[in-house]
C-alpha cells in the first residue's frame, strides 16, 4: 500500500483536530477562493468529515475587482462540486466602500461568509489561512503600531457576537505544505493576480520583506513570528479574564453613560487600566479607542489638573469627583 505524501497527512490532521470540537454530523462551510491553501483545506475537509457524518458546504465569493471574476468564482465552484461539495457563491460590491481596498473586500468577504452560514445553520465556517499568513499578519500589525491586540495575529478559532464560529485550522502548515498538497491530490490551484500586485501591503510583505528577514536573519523567521502571535494571544486571554474580573467590581451605570472608580483606576497597573478603559468605551459605546486617546483618558486618573472632557469616538469622558464618566456625545 503506498504510503500517504506527508503534505497530505500534515493537512489531514490539522483538520482532523479542529473537527474534533464539532458534533457528528455538524455542518461545516470552507471557504474556498479556488487558490492552494483553500482548495487542500476543501479536500482534506471532506475527507475528514466523510467518517464523522458530517457535511461540507463551500462558499466562494466574487469581489468583482477583475475581469472574468465571475466566471473564476463559477469555476472555483465547480471545482468543489468535483470534490463532493455543495458550493455556494455570492457576489460583493466593495467599489464604494470607504478606506482600503484590502480593508474593504475582508469586510464584505466575511460579512458574505457570516450571510450563508447563518441561512444554512453551520456549525462553523473553515478558513484557509496558513503559518505564512499568520507571519504576514504580525509583520503588518508591528508595521503600524498597532499594539498586542494585532500582533496577536489571527486566532484559530473565534465566536462572534452573532454566534459565528470561524475556524483556522491551518495556521501551523506552511504555505508551500498546500501546494505540495494540491499537487500531490491532482488539484490545480487558481492563482489569484492581485497576490503579485504590489500595490497592496501584504503582497510587498510577502515578498519583500520576509524574504529579507530570512536572508539576513536566518531561517525559521515566519515560525518565530507565528509563536510569538501565540503567546501574545495566551496573555490577551490571561489579561481579559482579569480585565472581566476587575470590571465588574468598579463600574456603575451613570445617568448619561457607564462610570470607573478613579481609586480602582490608579491601583491598577497602567497595562491594567489601560485595557479597562478600552473596554468600556467599546462595550458601552462600540469605541475603538487609539492608544492616545486611551492614554488621555488615563490621565484623568493619574495627572488630573482640572481638565475637561475629552471627546472620544460616539462619547466623552471627564472626571466627576471619584470616578470617571463616560457618557454619549
Amino acid at each position: 500500500m503506498p504510503s500517504l505524501p506527508p503534505a497530505v497527512a500534515e493537512i489531514r490532521l490539522a483538520v482532523r483536530v479542529v473537527l474534533a470540537d464539532l458534533t457528528d454530523g455538524a455542518t461545516v462551510i470552507v471557504a474556498l477562493s479556488g487558490g492552494a491553501d483553500s482548495l487542500a483545506l476543501a479536500e482534506a475537509t471532506v475527507f475528514e468529515a466523510r467518517s464523522r457524518g458530517m457535511h461540507v458546504l463551500s462558499a466562494t465569493i466574487d469581489h468583482g475587482l477583475q475581469d472574468g471574476s465571475d466566471e473564476v468564482a463559477a469555476s472555483v465552484a465547480v471545482k468543489a462540486e468535483g470534490l463532493g461539495i455543495r458550493s455556494f457563491v455570492a457576489r460583493v460590491d466593495v467599489s464604494s466602500a470607504e478606506g482600503g481596498l484590502e480593508a474593504a473586500a475582508r469586510d464584505a468577504r466575511y460579512a458574505a461568509l457570516r450571510g450563508i452560514a447563518a441561512s444554512e445553520r453551520a456549525d462553523a465556517v473553515l478558513l484557509g489561512h496558513t503559518l505564512d499568513d499568520q507571519a504576514e499578519t504580525v509583520l503588518l500589525g508591528l508595521a503600524r503600531g498597532s499594539g498586542a491586540a494585532s500582533l496577536q495575529g489571527m486566532a484559530p478559532r473565534r465566536e462572534d457576537e452573532d454566534g459565528t464560529v470561524w475556524l483556522r485550522p491551518m495556521l501551523g502548515v506552511r504555505r508551500a505544505t498546500t501546494e505540495a498538497f494540491c499537487a500531490a491530490s491532482d488539484l490545480e490551484p487558481w492563482h489569484d493576480p492581485h497576490n503579485s500586485e504590489h500595490r497592496f501591503a501584504r503582497v510587498r510583505v510577502r515578498e519583500n520583506v520576509l524574504p529579507v528577514l530570512e536572508s539576513e536573519l536566518g531561517p525559521g523567521i515566519a515560525e518565530a513570528l507565528a509563536r510569538t502571535a501565540e503567546q501574545l494571544r495566551e496573555d490577551a486571554e490571561a489579561f481579559d479574564e482579569m480585565v472581566h474580573e476587575t470590571i465588574e467590581d468598579i463600574v456603575e451605570h451613570a445617568e448619561a453613560g457607564i462610570s470607573v472608580s478613579v481609586a480602582a483606576l490608579a491601583a491598577n497597573p497602567a497595562a491594567l487600566r489601560n485595557r479597562i478603559i478600552r473596554l468600556v468605551a467599546h462595550s458601552e459605546f462600540g469605541a475603538s479607542l487609539s492608544r492616545t486617546q486611551t492614554i488621555e483618558v488615563a490621565r484623568l486618573v493619574t495627572d488630573w489638573s482640572g481638565q475637561g472632557p475629552i471627546d472620544l469616538p460616539g462619547c466623552a469622558a471627564y472626571r466627576d469627583g471619584a470616578r470617571i464618566v463616560f457618557s454619549a456625545r
